[in-house]
């Protein structure tokens, strides 16, 4: 699937300084459908709402965390497709290895910029 800058974004993070710099970045990267979700549960019923295609979620979030919203979107016939990133503050080995157990497309770790963003997605829409 080739990289479409028109292509709706869903940006899943509980604190809004962050969602507003993901926001900023993707921006700066062309993308501008960019829509927002304070934890997983909003995130799922965004996702069920309208189709996306691409999530970028933190991972520590509540009451829904980021990998618990990966594992029910992986489990749902209708969004299991949907591509998906995973951002931490935490390089920890088991949380990369779950999450790619559980099927997310990349992961970035904090602090990122733009050009790092833009890498991890076009890897995602690469294959």
């Amino acid at each position: 699937m080739a990289l479409d800058v028109q292509m709706p974004i869903l940006v899943v993070d509980d604190y809004k300084t962050m969602i507003r710099i993901i926001r900023n970045l993707l921006k700066q990267l062309g993308f501008e459908d960019i829509d927002d979700a304070a934890d997983g549960t909003e995130a799922l019923e965004k996702m069920k709402q309208r189709r996306y295609g691409l999530v970028i979620s933190d991972w520590n979030m509540e009451p829904m965390t980021g990998y618990e919203l990966l594992k029910q979107v992986r489990a749902d016939a209708g969004l299991c497709k949907t591509p998906f990133i995973m951002v931490t503050a935490e390089s920890k080995t088991e949380n990369v290895i779950a999450a790619k157990k559980a099927g997310v497309n990349n992961y970035i770790v904090k602090p990122f910029n733009a050009q790092t963003l833009k890498g991890k997605i076009e890897a995602v829409f690469a294959d």
